[in-house]
């Protein structure tokens, strides 16, 4: 038989399995596992998942060192003297190299959401507050949790003050903010 006449009808024929015949269609496989459904309104469903994740934070291993240290650090520009606060090897205006430098540990809420579903770290947690924090001095927001305010007593401009894990996990989870209850007169 020749390459180009081979099919796999035929093969399946051979077989014995005539009904045997390739997908014209590419499709995904089929879940072994159906999908529980708890609620329609809103649509609520058990999503399971588990990963061990190894990596290196590289260039950004000061900033979590400064978090077990009980300090945020940013990035900052000397030539444009822009400072970022979330951390940046190079400056996203100039290109030119950034360093390190201390941020302070309070601030204002800018904006600010709810999560009702987060990665797997974070979903004993949920709903959770997310903050974007502005801080004097600091050119960009750094985001956040919010602890220990409920929903409705959120503000845009509430002062916010940085808390620290007492033992560090290495990862974003070691710093969070509250209110600043110290400046009651702020909102």
């Amino acid at each position: 038989m020749a390459l180009g006449a081979w099919s796999f009808t035929r093969f399946a024929e051979r077989l014995g399995e005539p009904e045997l015949t390739m997908p014209n269609e590419p499709r995904l496989p089929e879940i072994e596992r159906g999908t529980e459904v708890f609620a329609v309104d809103p649509l609520t469903i058990r999503a399971h998942f588990e990963v061990d994740y190894v990596h290196s934070y590289k260039q950004d291993t000061p900033f979590f060192h400064g978090l077990a240290k009980r300090k945020l650090l940013g990035s900052g520009c000397p030539k444009c003297n822009y400072t970022f606060a979330t951390p940046r090897v190079r400056c996203m205006y100039c290109g030119g190299p950034t360093h390190w430098t201390e941020l302070p540990t309070e601030g204002r809420v800018h904006s600010w959401t709810f999560c009702y579903f987060a990665a797997q770290e974070f979903l004993k947690e949920v709903p959770f507050a997310l903050v974007l924090v502005e801080f004097d001095g600091v050119d960009t927001l750094f985001l956040s949790r919010l602890v220990g305010v409920e929903r409705a007593d959120i503000r845009i401009g509430m002062r916010v003050k940085a808390k620290f894990r007492r033992k560090a996990t290495w990862s974003v989870r070691d710093v969070y903010f509250v209110r600043d209850e110290s400046r009651s007169g702020a909102s």
